[in-house]
């Protein structure tokens, strides 16, 4: 199936630990790089989303120290 320029879709399978790989394709797509940091945004009735873009997150909490997914 063709999508149109900017949009597609795929599955991913969860690893053992937890982890998934974002296909070569959409890292391309959004510019992704190993080190790069991704914001994952959660609600149990809409899902979870993937933002590589985590400025806004500077503009409303000053930085993102705490926003690294540890405890």
């Amino acid at each position: 199936m063709k999508f149109p320029d900017g949009k597609d879709l795929c599955t991913v399978k969860i690893g053992e630990k937890g982890q998934i790989v974002i296909p070569k394709n959409m890292r391309d797509m959004f510019g992704i790089k190993a080190g790069d940091t991704l914001l994952l945004m959660a609600d149990t009735e809409r899902g979870i989303a993937i933002v590589n873009d985590t400025s806004f997150l500077n503009a409303v909490f000053g930085g993102m120290e705490g926003m690294d997914g540890s405890h």
